[in-house]
């Protein structure tokens, strides 16, 4: 049985004063019927990670490949794991795009994150130029495989697809496209890694809000959602939590 998971990706935002959000949204659900992951900025990772005292899992949004060494401004696996994370998002697009990460170095870092005790969050997507030109699994089948590393198993590595033309932009894919990618997404997994792609969680991101997650939610293979700005506020993030809960 696949545990269902809400997992927010602050990106660059949050200060300490935002932790009140996170305050906010353990008191309001204090038991939530699904996993809860809140991956903020590394400033606020040992913060986070002691104020929910393992309630709320906290996550990192990326990781050097390589422990230690002379990569200034880089963040390692085992300091994440150090400062209290559990997680670590890795290629996600906006690292793609901004940083020309390839696959290669995404399966690197899932690799160190595993090294380091976290959970490898892989993410993929396909732009709206690919989309359109009707490539999207083509893309989606060839980050999966060269992203994701041998070895992966249901404790180890989240797969989170994202269409990068949904992100942040209001637009979100059809329910039938959604389904459509995740039910490929799970057929991949299950053929390269038997049983365990079976227990692997395939989370859906790309404008998901409170109007919008429950009917996601009851789509096919969809085992939760990566989520951005929605996460930054306790009563939105709470309401996604709650249709997850509910699905």
């Amino acid at each position: 049985m696949r545990r269902k998971l809400a997992a927010g990706n602050w990106k660059m935002n949050g200060i300490t004063a935002s932790l009140s959000e996170v305050s906010g949204l353990m008191a309001a659900h204090p038991e939530p019927g699904c996993e809860v992951l809140l991956c903020p900025p590394a400033t606020l990772v040992t913060a986070m990670a002691a104020l929910t005292k393992g309630k709320i899992a906290v996550g990192g949004q990326d990781c050097h490949a390589e422990p230690s060494g002379a990569h200034t401004g880089d963040i390692a696996a085992v300091m994440l794991k150090d400062a209290g994370a559990s997680h670590v998002i890795v290629g996600h697009s906006e690292r793609r795009a901004d940083h020309a990460e390839t696959s290669d170095m995404v399966r690197a870092k899932a690799m160190a994150a595993r090294a380091a005790g976290l959970v490898a969050v892989i993410c993929l997507g396909e732009s709206d130029a690919q989309r359109d030109a009707g490539e999207t699994l083509d893309v989606i089948g060839q980050q999966l495989f060269a992203s994701t590393p041998d070895g992966a198993t249901g404790t180890n590595t989240v797969i989170a697809y994202e269409p990068i033309w949904a992100i942040g932009t209001g637009r979100t894919p059809t329910l039938a496209q959604i389904a459509e990618v995740h039910d490929f997404i799970r057929s991949e997994l299950m053929g390269r890694f038997g049983a365990e792609g079976g227990l692997m969680r395939v989370l859906y991101g790309g404008s998901v809000k409170p109007s919008n997650a429950a009917e996601i939610f009851a789509t096919s293979n969809v085992d939760g959602a990566l989520v951005g700005g929605a996460s930054l506020k306790a009563t939105d993030f709470g309401a996604i939590i709650s249709a997850l809960s509910a699905a």
